[in-house]
């Protein structure tokens, strides 16, 4: 049998995959010897995934290479440099979560210098968003620059689809069964009258007429984004503080942006900047749903027209029995509840299956989210139709 005349290379290639996975010392078996790039690239390898690097910072013994970043920020932030060098955006950014748990990094995230250094990503900027509190003065703005980034890029990512879908979905809530001539839908008006069709006459009887109602400036539906900030919510935060100040760009649309832990804020006078919205936020701490979702219930006064949106992972804190008595509440006085386990692109999230289990005994089944399906979950919850529930949602 011939042997193809590149198999020594991908022999070759194969071996040297195993020998940047498997690190050096005993582990790789001798597997090949690196040079060049790829042993400056097993060096960054080493650095997090080996034994020191396992070690540095946190007291424990994980791996079995040694090597380390220590304590130093320079070293870090040259670390940060290289792997930009070595690996994809999206590989850059596992990296740097896992250096930020393995190695306890958090706190070097507070110097500006760091900060210049990192890939800024929906995960860094929870990280951030943890640490304001204790952040120096001289870290805020560089923090505010990099959380703003991430922002800018996920408004570019959603706004366009976001607003599109409402406003349809607006409009197509607002039709009307006895709509003026001008405000006809004659598409949808001879479907929904088909059944009335005269052959000889080769024309449909309109018995039923469908229309848009007439534009207004005014608002059209009141959306109360309430959202928990523990520290498990990080993305979920980030992402429901971009759809809040897309929702309130929206002339049609009144929002209001609750956060929550055991206090309850309320950030609508801060949405026009979604930035500023995540500084006020305080992620971790306790959870009291059951105060958040009153503080919210007293702020409704158009309850056909109100969608309210809870973003937690259902982990009460308050009182469990007047918690899912206020969201009957609602729902009775017509409100449209949504639950959302999670908003963010990360897969199924812990969360509380007994509190989920009662909430869609109620109607309002409890489901993670990502963000591109968010606004067909909204338009849903506006036109008072069934929601989009993923398969795998809870």
């Amino acid at each position: 049998m011939s042997v193809p005349s590149d198999a020594p290379d991908a022999a070759e290639e194969r071996l040297r995959r195993w020998r940047l996975v498997l690190g050096g010392g005993e582990a790789d078996s001798g597997l090949c010897t690196l040079g060049g790039r790829d042993a400056a690239m097993d060096g960054t390898l080493e650095a997090l995934y080996g034994k020191g690097g396992a070690t540095a910072g946190t007291g424990r013994n994980s791996g079995s290479r040694s090597a380390g970043l220590g304590g130093s920020a320079p070293r870090v932030a040259r670390w940060l440099g290289d792997i930009r060098t070595y690996f994809p955006s999206s590989v850059v950014q596992v990296m740097q979560r896992d250096a930020i748990d393995r190695l306890g990094l958090s706190s070097l995230l507070l110097e500006p210098e760091m900060l210049e250094a990192v890939e800024a990503d929906v995960h860094l900027v929870g990280t951030l968003l943890s640490l304001n509190k204790a952040m120096p003065d001289a870290t805020k703005e560089t923090a505010r620059a990099v959380v703003r980034k991430v922002v800018q890029d996920l408004e570019k990512r959603l706004a366009t689809r976001t607003r599109a879908t409402l406003t349809g979905a607006l409009d197509r809530s607002a039709r009307t069964s006895r709509p003026r001539h001008r405000d006809i839908d004659w598409d949808r008006t001879i479907r929904a009258n088909l059944k009335n069709y005269l052959p000889e006459h080769r024309t449909v009887v309109p018995e039923r007429l469908v229309g848009y109602g007439r534009a207004t400036q005014g608002v059209k539906k009141d959306v109360v984004l309430c959202i928990d900030q523990s520290g498990s919510m990080a993305a979920s935060v980030v992402y429901a503080s971009v759809f809040g100040a897309v929702l309130a760009s929206m002339r049609s649309i009144a929002t209001r942006l609750v956060v929550f832990d055991t206090a309850v804020v309320d950030l609508t006078d801060q949405l026009d900047d979604p930035v500023d919205v995540l500084f006020g936020t305080q992620l971790g701490g306790g959870t009291d749903i059951n105060r958040a979702l009153a503080y919210c219930q007293s702020r409704i006064t158009r309850p056909a027209d109100t969608v309210v949106v809870l973003i937690s992972d259902l982990y009460e804190g308050g009182i469990r029995d007047e918690m899912l008595k206020r969201v009957a509440a609602m729902k009775a006085s017509g409100v449209q509840f949504v639950t959302l386990l999670a908003l963010s692109d990360e897969g199924a999230p812990a969360y509380d299956r007994e509190h989920a289990a009662a909430l869609a005994a109620l109607g309002a089944p409890a489901f993670a989210c990502t963000p591109d399906l968010f606004p067909e979950v909204m338009a849903a919850a506006i036109e008072r139709r069934p929601l989009p529930v993923p398969d795998a949602g809870g």
